[in-house]
This record gives C-alpha cells, sequence and structure tokens, in this order.
C-alpha cells in the first residue's frame, strides 16, 4: 500500500453492490432490496466529521440504495450509471478535486476506468483478478461486511485531513445516521 497516494485524498467515492453489500438482494413489497454494514455506515460519518467528502456511484436504481445515501449524508450520489468515469468526471468538475485527491472502491469490471484513475483504489477480496490486479489495496474484509470501512480508517490514518481536530459534537446525531 502507498501511503504517499492516501496523503492527498480528500473524498472517498464508492460503488455500492459488492462493496457496501455483499451482491445478495431480496425482494420484498415489490422492491428489490439490500443488507448494509452499520460499521461501513458508521465509516462514512467519520471521514464526513474529518471534512472528507464522500459519495457513491452505483449502476443499480432502486429505492433502498437512496435511503442509504440519504442516511449517510454522502455529498455525491449517482444511481443508474453504468459508465462510472462520466460520474466521476463530472463529480471532480463540481467539486473541484483532482482524480488524485479521489479514493474509490469497486469491485466489478464498470468501475475498473476509475480504479485506475484514482489517487488511491481499492476493491474487496472477492471480486474478480483483473480488478484485484489493477487497484492498489486489496481489502481484508468482504464486501458489505466492513470493507469500505477498513478503507476509512486508512483515510482517517492517512488522508490529506488526518491531523483534523473537528468532530461532531453529537454521538445521538451519527448514531442515528448509520
Amino acid at each position: 500500500m502507498d501511503k504517499k497516494r492516501l496523503k492527498k485524498i480528500k473524498m472517498l467515492l464508492t460503488d455500492v453492490d459488492g462493496v457496501l453489500t455483499d451482491t445478495r438482494i431480496f425482494y420484498e413489497g415489490g422492491e428489490w432490496k439490500r443488507f448494509f454494514s452499520i460499521r461501513d455506515g458508521f465509516g462514512f460519518i467519520r471521514l464526513q466529521e474529518k471534512q472528507y467528502q464522500t459519495g457513491l456511484i452505483t449502476a443499480s436504481k432502486s429505492e433502498d440504495i437512496r435511503l442509504r445515501a440519504k442516511s449517510l449524508g454522502v455529498q455525491w450520489f449517482y444511481e443508474g450509471v453504468i459508465e462510472k468515469e462520466k460520474a466521476f468526471d463530472e463529480i471532480m468538475a463540481k467539486s473541484g478535486l483532482k482524480a488524485d485527491e479521489i479514493a474509490y472502491i469497486g469491485d466489478d469490471y464498470p468501475d475498473l476506468s476509475v480504479l485506475k484513475r484514482a489517487g488511491f483504489s481499492a476493491t474487496v477480496p472477492e471480486s474478480f483478478d483483473d480488478i484485484k490486479n489493477s487497484v492498489d489495496y486489496v481489502t481484508k474484509r468482504p464486501g458489505g461486511i466492513g470493507a469500505v470501512r477498513e478503507i476509512c480508517e486508512l483515510i482517517l490514518k492517512y488522508g490529506f485531513y488526518r491531523n483534523q481536530n473537528k468532530t461532531s459534537n453529537s454521538i445521538v446525531d451519527s448514531n442515528s445516521r448509520v
């Protein structure tokens, strides 16, 4: 792992299916639904407390993902996006950040172009070999079960805002969002 690459990071973007979830879905009440990790959610909150921007770019389009994005308070949310590089470019243009200031976590071929451009790229252990061979870091924890939190903690330890003291004054507010 290249810690120097992490030192520039000011934003975390991630895919959803296979990264924030374990890829399994179930059907209930006329909608597809997913399980999300509370630990991953708290990682987003910890990043936001230190002024990191966060976002999701997903090929899926469903209410449970929209609700999760809202509960996490992500600044950037793109759904139904197959060509994720276009969303990545738009986020850079709107945020004023460069590719080397953005970390990205993805697990499949639609993520590959963004993984290759991001300042720090990561994937989950169950992703394809082509993906694992193209990233800076493969998480120890699986998708949907702490992989995102693992990357959040690396960013908090080595990222651009690592020495920031600004944190939320309210644990209650944070807990209601995870």
